[in-house]
């Protein structure tokens, strides 16, 4: 028998408490497949999609069960302005048929997710928005979601679309990168004669008219870093505003296969720094750095595949169509302790969080 001071030698202690996290850990892991056991997965095949290089299944999938609860379907890569950051771009025009979008989306829903936001390229592109409209409809009516939202450029948005699908709608974010129309057109954020920051006011009233949830988004970079954004930002009084730095990813804005090269708007973590500091009075600021922004987003995209960005380009799974959400979100890449890290998990539906319209 051990006596009182040979249990408290450091080494006996070190290995009793790896022992406990352990059985901890195992235990864990035990629950979760019950749980996902009951669930059940969807493996019917889409025969719509074509064969795409996708990761070795031996690669090794993620050790731990993800539920999905927050995604991101960039059902479209089209988009009307050509930011020159980009790590999204144009490289398909395909967009999924409704039917199949509908099926991925219910897939999903019975995996677990609370929210969905819709992306692109430009999601009110496809179809005048129509498309996506029927998909917000589908997401809050049909499949009864917390919490629906929108990330868009601003531009092709009409107030006839809000009197269609603004009641099903939680959450319209507007990517705004600068107060200066100069500095948006030469980032590319912009089309012809019209103006950015007038989309960008115009899109905030309808959302308070509406009764929809108004966010910005803004990517920090070389040409707005020394900004003081701080009057504008409170004037619009959003909800949250998200500030991202600026990300390279290869294949999409860096390398031999991009349609961008945004290495002349990457800046500095301390330059980062430094603008997060400047606009540390704004209340509604949510601060994502790329170490942040790599892994803690679950991305799909236009085939339904989850994009996994740690190596620094987007590697693809297998679609959800095709082999289910549980099996296809292994190789994610997602890490869920940093997405609670940067706040990923927050009042996301408009009725909790009581805004005053």
């Amino acid at each position: 028998m051990l006596t009182p001071r040979q249990l408290l030698q450091p080494s006996f202690a070190g290995m009793l408490m790896q022992n406990i996290r352990i059985i901890i850990s195992n235990l864990w892991i035990y629950v979760c497949m019950l749980i996902s056991g009951a669930r059940g997965q969807n493996t019917s095949v889409s025969n719509k999609q074509p064969t795409i290089r996708t990761k070795d299944e031996n690669e090794g999938p993620n050790a731990q069960l993800t539920t999905p609860k927050s995604v991101n379907y960039h059902f479209t890569r089209q988009c009307n302005y050509k930011c020159g950051f980009c790590f999204h771009t144009a490289k398909t025009s395909f967009v999924l048929p409704i039917e199949e979008a509908k099926r991925g989306l219910r897939l999903l829903k019975e995996a677990g997710m609370e929210k969905i936001n819709f992306s692109g390229g430009e999601p009110f592109m496809h179809q005048r928005g129509d498309f996506l409209g029927q998909l917000v409809q589908y997401c809050k009516q049909e499949l009864e979601l917390p919490s629906v939202s929108i990330v868009s450029n601003g531009s092709l948005i009409k107030e006839t679309w809000f009197q269609k699908y603004g009641d099903y709608l939680d959450i319209l974010a507007v990517s705004c990168d600068s107060f200066y129309e100069d500095t948006n057109k030469v980032i590319g954020r912009g089309q012809g004669k019209k103006s950015h920051l007038d989309n960008l006011h115009k899109v905030c009233k309808w959302c308070r008219e509406y009764k929809v949830a108004f966010k910005i988004n803004s990517v920090i970079n070389t040409f707005n870093v020394d900004e003081d954004m701080r009057e504008h930002i409170t004037g619009l009084n959003p909800v949250r505003w998200k500030v991202f730095q600026c990300l390279l990813i290869d294949g999409e804005n860096a390398g031999e296969n991009s349609l961008r090269e945004a290495e002349k708007f990457v800046i500095s973590e301390q330059q980062f720094q430094e603008f997060l500091d400047r606009h540390q009075s704004v209340k509604c600021l949510v601060p994502e750095s790329n170490q942040k922004m790599r892994d803690s987003y679950l991305i799909l995209d236009e085939y339904m595949r989850f994009l996994d960005c740690r190596e620094g380009r987007k590697d693809p799974s297998k679609s959800i169509l095709d082999v289910g959400v549980e099996e296809a979100i292994k190789f994610s890449g997602f890490d869920e302790k940093m997405f609670l890290i940067r706040g990923g998990k927050y009042i996301w539906s408009k009725e909790d969080m009581k805004l005053e319209w």
